[in-house]
């Protein structure tokens, strides 16, 4: 294994009732930005818990954050934090809430003139403002890491910025706020979890059996609970048990050490882009493709997750590998979720621009830098 920093400064409270320790978490701020999305945390009882834990503080509310949060809403609320001032920012709602505010806390402290550049030239930030969340959608992993992914429509771009500054101070985790979740986004939260442990295990073999075995207990955990949550969606311990799962997926800990790929993230934030397709989404589309493509350099690895995860039995390695990655398709569909372009009536001819996006870019995708414009463009092929 390769040598590693281990770095996570984010206090999880976790369970039932965990948002009335907000009062305790935010007692050194006075002037706090709350940040949600359409309104879901007014119908399900989270706002009002929310703003009694807060009670003691001034509360500037910015609603109307997108599900790919979009540059031009967050810019918006960059003014109001500048403006009132604020101390501290706290995220209520999803991974694409807590995105959106992870760039704002570090637009407002921005020193040039335009935000986007820290972005899209990937510069090291300097500070950001401290923030927090109360989670209630769990998939992206955002409570517990340094990530966070922006659109900008004008430009048709949809980057990421990962840097530590923008760590949480603190996420709150209660399972009771994913109770009303609709079946869509139970599913894209499912999806979204397993394709982040994918990106992060399906490479090739580096001997790291403890961050191998960590990998496939969360796909495991995934694949037997997450049928049930779209059965009932009100059990406790099965929400609980994916809320946890989706958190330690990218926590950070689970990449140390092994190489990552990224690539069907990659591939896939340009079909969002180009179509507002849910980010999940389109992970389902592209994996499969991506595992088809890279089947040989990913043949170890597929064999194992095979074994492992699917327990697959046999010594073709080549059949086993494509027994996987059916497997792993069949699990995509069994949640609803499409898992081909022709599935969100599209065709390859109609998402040329992704591959175009890459080349502009220069982009050499995956964990052996060996994915191009043109092998992205047969990946969209194979994700007919």
């Amino acid at each position: 294994m390769n040598n590693f920093t281990f770095h996570n400064p984010t206090k999880i409270i976790f369970g039932k009732g965990s948002i009335a320790e907000l009062s305790s978490l935010l007692k050194p701020y006075k002037k706090i930005l709350m940040t949600y999305g359409g309104g879901s945390i007014k119908k399900n009882g989270v706002y009002e818990q929310v703003l009694k834990a807060l009670s003691d503080c001034t509360v500037i509310e910015f609603s109307g954050i997108e599900a790919n949060p979009q540059y031009s809403t967050c810019m918006k609320a960059v003014r109001i934090a500048k403006d009132e001032n604020v101390d501290f920012i706290l995220s209520v709602g999803g991974g694409s809430v807590l995105d959106a505010t992870k760039f704002i806390a570090a637009a407002v402290k921005w020193p040039g003139e335009e935000p986007w550049d820290f972005i899209r030239d990937s510069l090291e930030l300097r500070d950001a403002l401290p923030l927090g969340c109360v989670l209630t959608l769990p998939a992206t992993g955002s409570e517990s890491n340094p990530n966070a992914v922006i659109s900008r429509a004008e430009t048709g771009e949809k980057l990421a910025v990962i840097d530590d500054h923008v760590f949480p101070r603190f996420s709150i985790l209660d399972p009771e706020t994913t109770y009303t979740l609709p079946e869509r986004q139970i599913a894209n939260g499912i999806v979204d979890t397993f394709v982040h442990v994918m990106e992060q295990y399906i490479t090739y073999p580096v001997n790291a059996p403890l961050q191998d075995r960590f990998a496939e207990s969360i796909l495991i955990t995934l694949i037997e609970e997450g049928p049930k949550a779209m059965e009932q969606p009100r059990d406790y311990n099965t929400r609980a048990n994916l809320m946890w799962a989706a958190t330690l997926a990218l926590n950070t800990l689970l990449s140390r050490g092994v190489p990552g790929d990224w690539s069907t993230h990659q591939i896939g934030h340009e079909l969002t882009a180009l179509y507002d397709i849910d980010h999940a989404r389109t992970l389902a589309i592209f994996l499969p493709a991506v595992l088809k493509h890279q089947k040989k350099a990913k043949s170890a690895k597929l064999v194992q997750y095979g074994r492992r995860v699917w327990g697959l039995s046999g010594e073709d390695e080549d059949k086993l590998a494509d027994e996987a990655i059916a497997k792993t398709v069949d699990f995509f569909q069994s949640l609803g979720v499409p898992v081909s372009l022709s599935d969100v009536d599209l065709t390859p001819a109609d998402v040329t621009n992704i591959a175009k996006a890459h080349k502009k870019r220069g982009s050499a995708l995956g964990e052996h830098k060996n994915i191009g414009a043109e092998e992205i463009e047969e990946i969209v092929q194979l994700a007919a």
